[in-house]
C-alpha cells in the first residue's frame, strides 16, 4: 500500500458513504450544522453526477433518525451497530458495483466511524476520499494536529506551537510542521 496514490473520483466509479448523522447527535456534535449542510451539498452534487450513496444510521432506536436536512429522506438507511459503515447490507451494496474504485466519506464520529470505515474501504482496494468539512465528532480537540492534515477546523483557532507530537511522543522534524 505504500506505492499507491491517491486516485481521481470520477462519477461512474465513486461510491458517496453518509454516516451517522442522527437526531441524538445534533447538540453533542461539534459543528453539527455545518457538518450537515456541507454532507448535504456532497449529495446533492452526487445526486447530480449519478454518484449512488449509502446511509448507516448506528443504533437507530436509541439515537434516532437521520436527520431530515441532509435530504436522505429517499435513501434506504442501514442500522450498524459497529464502529465501520461496512456491515452486511452496505457489503451487499459495494459488491452489487464492481465497477467501484473510491468512495467519498461523510459523518460523525471521525475518530471511531469514519477512521474504522475509511480502512475497511481501503483493505477492499477502494481510494478514500474523507469530506474533511463533513465530518467531525463529539468532543472536537482541533484535528489540525493529527498528523498530516495540513488544515485548522470551521471556525477554528489557529494551531499553536507544541512540545509533542501528535500522538504524544517527542516531536520530530515532521511532527512539528503538522502539530505546530
Amino acid at each position: 500500500m505504500a506505492g499507491r496514490r491517491l486516485g481521481r473520483l470520477c462519477p461512474g466509479s465513486s461510491i458517496l458513504l453518509l454516516c451517522d448523522m442522527q437526531e441524538r447527535f445534533r447538540h453533542s456534535v461539534a459543528f453539527f450544522p455545518q457538518i450537515v449542510a456541507a454532507a448535504a451539498r456532497v449529495l446533492q452534487g452526487c445526486r447530480e453526477l449519478g454518484v449512488p450513496a449509502v446511509v448507516t444510521e448506528q443504533h437507530p432506536q436509541v439515537l434516532g433518525p437521520t436527520v431530515p436536512e441532509l435530504g436522505a429522506h429517499d435513501l434506504p438507511k442501514h442500522p450498524k451497530t459497529c464502529f465501520s459503515m461496512v456491515v452486511p447490507a452496505v457489503e451487499a451494496e459495494l459488491r452489487a458495483r464492481p465497477h467501484l474504485t473510491a468512495a467519498l466519506l461523510c459523518g460523525i464520529e471521525t475518530q471511531a466511524c469514519i477512521l474504522h470505515t475509511a480502512l475497511d474501504l481501503l483493505e477492499r482496494g477502494l481510494d478514500v476520499h474523507v469530506v474533511v468539512d463533513a465530518c467531525s465528532s463529539r468532543r472536537w480537540t482541533g484535528w489540525w494536529r493529527w498528523g498530516g492534515c495540513g488544515r485548522a477546523g470551521p471556525s477554528s483557532p489557529p494551531p499553536r506551537a507544541s512540545s509533542s507530537s501528535c500522538c504524544g511522543t517527542p516531536p520530530t522534524p515532521a511532527s512539528a510542521r503538522c502539530c505546530s
